[in-house]
């Protein structure tokens, strides 16, 4: 089973870092005890630029839980089709050639999901296969490939495609002023990934390695729960819509269990931590990333693809894990016969790694 492309979306509106603070003080300064905190909170969350749905102007212009849906609708359909239509054309494939399609966000909700009203505008086959997934936030990227692995792994002569749209800007809450909400608005940002996925026996996982543009194969794959940890993040949702729940405990948790899991995946796969040459892991913030690198004791520079990825978009939730891998497609694929390990982090608290051998 191989992931055999990327292909990502992002809205129009991109803006610097600086810019949104000053758009969303003027906004919520005076439901603020201290606007300086705004500031100085996202000026350390890492992140230089992020894309938004909506242009800033607009902040303010919706009210209530079911219009800022319908945007996000709207969004997830726009962006989706064009990160989908990426990803095939990299690989030459079209939507017809494809036989199940994996779907995940966690800043919206749809009946019929996004996946089926993708398939009647993008030609997807009659008898496609669909899984929308909804509550995995973050850890959804890494999740929904495994998810897809399972498939094309029962239907190796089958291609599969997993879509994550996340529109995080349409869950700000002008009327949160809970640290929370402070840090998650100056930390998430807006996009889409789509990822094909080969099994073993199609034409494309089949093709002489010399003739291919780098497609790692996927060993293994391991979900983990961390018992009783469901309050550290996630939603409440009300009429507004969205308010997050996002405990400063996050990373010490990360620090403290991360590394067992890794190794305990490894020593499964007869591999040790000096096997593997590249990390491919969630953009999920400055103190997630360190408290990775401090949990598998990394050199310098091994996460530097996750903290680029941060700071060009923000964390994209569980489009995250999906940008930074295509950035080793393009630009850092691993040597032939190397491992890479690809994680990621998220509600429940739980996480997913696959092991990669390029």
């Amino acid at each position: 089973m191989r992931i055999a492309s990327v292909g990502t979306a992002f809205p129009p509106h991109r803006y610097p870092q600086s810019v949104i603070t000053e758009a969303l003080l003027d906004r919520m300064q005076d439901k603020l005890e201290s606007p300086g905190a705004m500031n100085r909170l996202h000026s350390n969350c890492g992140v230089d630029f992020r894309h938004i749905m909506f242009p800033l102007d607009t902040l303010g212009t919706l009210s209530g839980f079911g219009p800022t849906n319908d945007l996000w609708i709207k969004g997830a359909l726009d962006l989706g089709q064009q990160a989908i239509r990426k990803a095939l054309d990299q690989v030459g494939l079209e939507p017809s050639d494809i036989s199940a399609i994996f779907f995940t966000s966690v800043t919206g909700i749809a009946c019929p999901s996004i996946d089926a009203r993708l398939v009647n505008l993008m030609g997807f086959p009659r008898n496609i296969k669909r899984t929308p997934i909804f509550g995995l936030g973050c850890v959804a990227g890494a999740a929904g490939i495994s998810r897809a692995i399972d498939y094309v792994r029962a239907f190796p002569k089958q291609y599969a495609v997993l879509l994550s749209v996340e529109l995080c800007s349409l869950t700000w809450q002008e009327d949160d002023a809970s640290m929370a909400h402070i840090v998650a608005s100056g930390l998430f940002g807006d996009g889409a990934a789509a990822v094909v996925l080969a099994g073993e026996e199609t034409p494309l996982a089949q093709k002489p390695t010399s003739l291919q543009e780098p497609c790692p194969r996927v060993i293994a794959t391991r979900s983990t729960f961390y018992p009783n940890t469901e309050h550290l993040m996630g939603w409440k949702i009300n009429h507004t819509g969205f308010n997050i729940v996002l405990s400063a405990d996050v990373p010490s948790l990360v620090k403290k269990e991360l590394r067992n899991t890794v190794e305990d995946f490894l020593a499964d796969n007869n591999l040790g931590m000096g096997n593997i040459c590249s990390f491919i892991f969630h953009s999920g913030g400055p103190k997630v990333l360190q408290a990775m690198e401090s949990s598998l004791g990394l050199p310098p520079h091994a996460l530097d693809a996750s903290w680029n990825s941060l700071r060009q978009r923000g964390n994209l939730s569980s489009a995250s894990v999906l940008t930074v891998m295509q950035d080793f497609l393009i630009n850092r694929p691993g040597s032939p016969g190397c491992y890479s390990m690809m994680g990621a982090m998220g509600p429940a608290f739980c996480s997913e790694l696959l092991l990669l051998r390029w």
